[in-house]
């Protein structure tokens, strides 16, 4: 087995920016007949790749293309740098030639986006050069006949270079990159063993890089054991202290099951590192209170501190959870480990969360640690979390698996309200869906979701949309 040989786990600051080629154009006829044409365009196209970096995008600027000769060397510059999005910029009027050789061979889906330089022309003032500078609409429908026959997908966005509902949208399908991409090159850790009857959790490792792409990387409990008997006391120390800085310690919480907590911890890093992973699912039975009994139950604090750096991790052997996580986390919603607790008809509300790790950043208040004398259903005792999901909008976030194996992604919106919690070392969140609690379980149970999901803050459902467009799985949208 091969290992990497980095000791320190990342952190969000690290991970990948999605790639963005750009390349702009316009038709080359009109740069004699209007000499003041193609300047003006090259300040739009400018101001695009300006915008696209304000995204948290690395931009592969293949430059301003004038006819197909231009179009074929800039779809090389882009195929040869590995984009995860193609952006052209319909400055002007172009012919389908110069864009198809980039949307055929960049490898990477394409964007075309329309943008004026302002909300209307000056229609007294403006002459056929300064109109030519507004007519990036003028070649959509004949890009999307084009495409439509050379078999590639036609998605766009309309609007002017400073209208934010335009970049809102841009920025939708950029993030949806970055998803994709960190699925596309990802490494997803599954340590231990299914646990014993959960035929939902089960799952051929062949589909993930089928459906999604990236590597499972299948992990032993004794890859874990090793690397926490090496875990020094300073380490120790420093998910000790990372630990009383986010949480609050209740009293039930024993010196000796904390100190093993941030032992494993400490060892789940050198881990993580060790195998370059960007998420992770974990179970382990263990007997009798031996060693290995000892780690699967120390898992959670670890866990959860992992989660909160944007590398998610779940328990139950979860692996198409802990990808959903990691798609939340790339969209900026965090993701928490979920599943269905029960239902208040008096308040309306569904009741979810999880025993176990959670995403303490997305507590409503100081997520609290617990003592725990029995794990229920599992092997084992020590230190669990429990916390309220940061009360408004969220985003319930599955990835589903059909008969025939492949991925979908299943979503519901709701709104986390306050109320009544179990005080039993969960996560619970009271989510309401605006309807019947029970209706609306059977219509997320009907959605072939599985037994787990990610609870993720805000309204995620066009991102979602956006990853599907790009390619991804599937979206299943769960409404009343």
């Amino acid at each position: 087995m091969t290992a990497r040989t980095a000791r320190t786990a990342r952190t969000p600051a690290v991970a990948r920016r999605p790639k963005v080629g750009l390349v702009s154009g316009g038709l080359g006829a009109y740069w004699p007949q209007f000499p003041e044409l193609l300047p003006q365009l090259r300040r739009s196209a400018a101001r695009v790749a300006e915008r696209l970096r304000g995204l948290d995008a690395e931009v592969v600027d293949a430059g301003f293309v004038s006819d197909a000769q231009e179009g074929a060397e800039a779809a090389e510059r882009l195929r040869a740098a590995g984009c995860d999005l193609i952006v052209c910029f319909l400055a002007t009027y172009l012919t389908a030639t110069m864009l198809v050789p980039v949307a055929r061979r960049s490898g990477a889906p394409v964007l075309l986006v329309n943008l004026q330089p302002t909300e209307s022309m000056d229609h007294d003032s403006f002459g056929t050069g300064d109109w030519l500078a507004y007519c990036g609409a003028c070649p959509l429908p004949e890009m999307a006949n084009t495409f439509e026959r050379v078999g590639v997908e036609f998605r766009s966005v309309s609007g002017h270079l400073e209208d934010e509902r335009a970049w809102e949208r841009i920025g939708r399908w950029v993030r949806a990159a970055g998803v994709r991409a960190v699925l596309r090159h990802g490494r997803h850790g599954l340590l231990g063993h299914l646990y014993p009857g959960m035929y939902d959790v089960s799952t051929d490792l062949t589909m993930v890089p089928g459906s999604l792409g990236g590597h499972v990387e299948v992990l032993e409990i004794d890859d874990l054991r090793v690397r926490v008997a090496q875990a020094g006391d300073d380490e120790t120390e420093a998910r000790l202290a990372e630990t009383r800085r986010l949480f609050d310690i209740d009293p039930s919480v024993a010196t000796d099951d904390l100190l093993w907590a941030a032992r494993v911890s400490a060892g789940l890093d050198r881990l993580v590192a060790d195998f370059d992973l960007d998420s992770l699912a974990y179970y382990h039975r263990g007997l009798d209170g031996d060693i290995h009994e000892r780690l699967g139950a120390g898992l959670i604090l670890g866990a959860s501190l992992l989660t909160a750096r944007g590398i998610p991790a779940c328990g139950e052997y979860e692996l198409r959870t802990s990808l959903a996580m990691l798609i939340a986390d790339r969209l900026g919603a965090g993701g928490s480990f979920t599943e269905l607790q029960a239902l208040d008809f008096r308040a309306g509300v569904v009741e979810m969360g999880h025993d176990g790790p959670g995403h303490p950043a997305l507590s409503e208040g100081r997520p609290l640690l617990r003592g725990l004398g029995v794990f229920h259903g599992k092997r084992g005792w020590g230190v669990s979390v429990e916390f309220d999901v940061r009360h408004g909008p969220v985003t319930l976030v599955g990835l589903g698996q059909t008969r025939d194996g492949r991925y979908r992604i299943v979503a519901a919106e709701g709104e986390v309200v306050g109320g009544p919690r179990l005080k039993i070392g969960n996560t619970t969140s009271r989510v309401d869906f605006g309807v019947d609690p029970g209706e609306w379980t059977d219509l997320w149970s009907a959605s072939g979701v599985g037994h787990h999901w990610a609870l993720a803050t805000g309204r995620l459902l066009p991102d979602l949309r956006a990853l599907a467009g790009l390619g991804g799985p599937e979206l299943v949208e769960v409404t009343a």
